[in-house]
């Protein structure tokens, strides 16, 4: 399965409680903070909920 890198690049104040929850059970604390998921359906859901506040690009498999 691909992995993909998921990095918050706007700030969750003033953002519904939920939007704030999707990004805290995605990993993501600060601004600007990186995590690497797998790329599964549960996830892109979340991101998509979320597409907004972030950046998502794919990782490359050796």
């Amino acid at each position: 399965m691909a992995k993909i890198k998921i990095t918050q690049v706007r700030s969750v104040i003033n953002r519904p409680a939920r939007q704030k929850a999707t990004i805290k059970a995605l990993g993501l604390r600060k601004m600007h903070h990186t995590v690497e998921h797998e790329a599964t359906p549960q996830i892109l859901g979340m991101v998509r909920a979320v597409e907004h506040l972030l950046s998502v690009k794919e990782v490359e498999q050796a």
